[in-house]
């Protein structure tokens, strides 16, 4: 067997900490590499030595296969560790690992070849008796990536019906058909967007699930011949195909049906000649879901209450694709195991066999995960500056790679970090991750923080009830509540936002006027009048109502605020041009800060208005002229941010009175870009 000494991480962020974590705890040197705009991220400071790839972007830096393995040999590596994304599932790239000499800590680069592909997946599925939904795999003979022939397929699979392309993942080359009509639409914008995500423009279609779950399973296998896996999880929480809440054991799968997932799963990986760490993933049509406890002489794996341990009666599961290495929601599966996936995997690639069998594998409690991303409730991404963080208590599982000062760039994925929760029971769990994200302080940027709080604290989602359509239907919904939210943070803000612009000794001191305080939150004009009272005591008339309220600092320099006998935990960061950050408890408000502009420069004033940078990104493109007439929705410019091309739009009709950007800049949250008069 061979032993590794030296191990090169290929890959950035949190999953790269993560690996720098298990193999320093196994004795095992690291090397992480890093871009230019890693330089100082925190894989790089914690790996024993860490090699520069130069540039930017992924495509100059982490998917460049020729710079990692010159990076390993000067480094003297001898073990590669794709991490998740980027390379990790490229057959090319465990090739070139092998050849180069090292140890590839990954599946083989057949078997990354054989289930890479969904159709070539689906079709070595359904030769081991694992259930596929019904559909056409996209011949690549001649006309079999015709619109014609899909026509011709689609009729005889029927509607509604799934248009994937059969290769990558992360829903992107995904269009749900629903009637004949939109099929052609469907087909080409599918086309065009695998074409520039993946390079390859073929196709599948299958039968639609319009409810199902997403529950995949975690599978494990050696170099012996032995696989087992290691329970489900289930990732039914999901924006636009991608996953932001995991969970395990999932609250729609009992005993009897994991072991019949699992013997599929397994069956599907050595049918590829699989090693290593793998996940596949089905989609659970959930015929009759209630409440019940584990078929009579099962273990019921939650741990939980019999409200929790939901069989699924009539259940049938299809295959949806496997990914071929780590999944980002693997500590779920550690929480509930007791494993270290990441030591499996190392182990298994110096060729020692599985450390237990299917029968040694148990199940303790429920463990729930969200990814905390750069992104706001729109699920628009945001790159900037975190301008002060503080990690929740050490009771809950945080993997992240976030440092106050930390420059987030916008030349790759949004996500930030994943909190992981684990208790007894799924409630006990649900709650604990609910306390951590209202405890965890990240400001200076738009986080998803108060967005997954909102998901986590939702009936549906508490119930167990929540499938993939959750958040089509639900996140109006909780966008509105977290818009109610904010309205109730709003006095505790003033207060903070008030006070934070004062020296000490001012807060101690009674003022016998009240004083107006104009502040600005999603383009409305609050106007609170505020009374000092001496010793942080204030009066808050906010609407014609009275509010009592006191600010005050502990030892550590947190800030609580007590408002009408309720108090909170307020933490706020100062920015340009008088806007501030606030976070008041689990919810999060973008203020600007109006009480010393003039009322009729202010923004929001009659007859004028400011369009303002909501996300930090480079202007691409300008489509309007000093004084140019616009209408209410008319595009004014493009904001490229996290890969993503995004149209500011004017915010009421008018003429552009300036554009205070130009073309190539690089625009900040809050900036103002144009200005517009009645």
């Amino acid at each position: 067997m061979a032993s590794i000494k030296k191990l090169l991480i290929a890959n950035r962020g949190e999953i790269a900490r993560r690996v720098i974590r298990t193999a320093q705890r196994m004795g095992i040197e690291t090397v992480a590499v890093y871009s230019d705009a890693d330089a100082q991220a925190l894989h790089v400071r914690e790996a024993i030595r860490a090699v520069a790839l130069g540039g930017n972007t992924s495509a100059e830096s982490y998917l460049r296969i020729d710079k990692i393995i010159a990076a390993a040999r000067a480094a003297g590596a001898d073990a590669v560790h794709p991490g998740y994304g980027f390379l990790s599932e490229n057959a090319e790239f465990a090739e070139a690992v092998v050849a180069a000499g090292l140890i590839w800590v990954g599946p083989p680069a057949a078997a990354i070849q054989a289930l890479g592909n969904k159709s070539r997946a689906k079709e070595l599925a359904l030769s081991r008796g694992v259930p596929c939904l019904p559909g056409y795999n996209g011949s690549t003979d001649a006309d079999g990536q015709s619109d014609e022939r899909f026509a011709i397929e689609a009729k005889r699979i029927g509607y509604p019906l799934m248009v994937k392309a059969t290769a990558g993942g992360g829903g992107r080359g995904m269009r749900l058909v629903l009637e004949a009509s939109s099929l052609l639409a469907a087909l080409h914008s599918a086309r065009s967007e695998a074409r520039s995500a993946f390079g390859s423009a073929e196709l599948l279609i299958e039968r639609a699930l319009l409810e199902p779950r997403h529950v995949e399973i975690q599978i494990f296998a050696d170099q012996h011949g032995h696989c087992i896996h290691l329970g489900e999880r289930d990732c039914s929480v999901q924006r636009r195909h991608q996953k932001i809440i995991e969970e395990s054991p999932s609250p729609a799968v009992d005993a009897a049906l994991r072991e019949r997932m699992g013997r599929c799963a397994v069956e599907l990986a050595l049918a590829a000649g699989y090693v290593g760490a793998g996940t596949v993933e089905f989609l659970l049509e959930a015929g009759d879901l209630r409440a019940a406890g584990p078929p009579q002489g099962a273990r019921d794996p939650s741990g939980g209450s019999a409200a929790h341990a939901v069989a699924s009666v009539g259940a049938n599961f299809y295959l949806m694709e496997m990914n071929t290495r780590l999944q980002v929601e693997h500590p779920v599966t550690e929480a509930v195991t007791g494993l270290d996936l990441v030591a499996w995997q190392l182990r298994v690639a110096q060729g020692e066999a599985l450390p237990l069998t299917q029968e040694q594998v148990t199940f303790t409690g429920h463990a729930v995960e969200v990814r905390l991303c750069a992104e706001d409730a729109q699920y628009t991404p945001h790159s900037g500056t975190v301008a002060h963080f503080t990690e929740p208590p050490a009771s809950i599982r945080f993997d992240h790679a976030i440092y106050s000062g930390m420059a987030v760039a916008p030349y790759y994925d949004s996500m930030l970090g994943k909190l992981i929760a684990h208790a007894p029971t799924r409630e006990q769990a649900i709650e604990q991750l609910s306390s951590a994200l209202a405890q965890t302080q990240l400001l200076g940027l738009p986080s998803n923080r108060s967005f997954l709080n909102a998901i986590v604290q939702d009936a549906e989602f508490q119930t167990g009830q929540a499938r993939i359509p959750y958040l089509v239907h639900k996140a109006e919904s909780l966008r509105q509540q977290l818009q109610t939210d904010e309205q109730t943070a709003l006095l505790y803000a003033a207060v903070t936002v008030h006070f934070a612009g004062h020296a000490d000794p001012a807060k101690q001191l009674a003022c016998p006027f009240a004083k107006p305080v104009r502040l600005q939150h999603r383009d409305t004009l609050h106007t609170l009048n505020l009374q000092e009272l001496g010793g942080g005591k204030v009066k808050l008339a906010y609407n014609g109502v009275d509010h009592e309220g006191h600010y005050q600092t502990d030892r550590q320099g947190q800030i609580f605020v007590l408002m009408d006998g309720l108090q909170q935990r307020v933490c706020t960061v100062s920015l340009a041009d008088q806007r501030w950050h606030v976070q008041v408890g689990g919810v999060d408000l973008w203020l600007q800060d109006d009480t010393l502009a003039a009322p009729s420069t202010s923004t929001g004033a009659a007859g004028s208005a400011e369009v303002r940078a909501k996300f930090n990104g480079k202007v691409i493109a300008i489509q309007t002229g000093e004084g140019a007439a616009v209408k209410r929705g008319d595009t004014l410019l493009v904001i490229e941010s996290m890969k993503l091309e995004h149209a500011i739009a004017a915010t009421q009709d008018g003429v552009v009175a300036g554009i205070e950007v130009a073309l190539g800049q690089q625009a900040t949250t809050g900036q103002i870009l144009v200005r517009l008069i009645a």
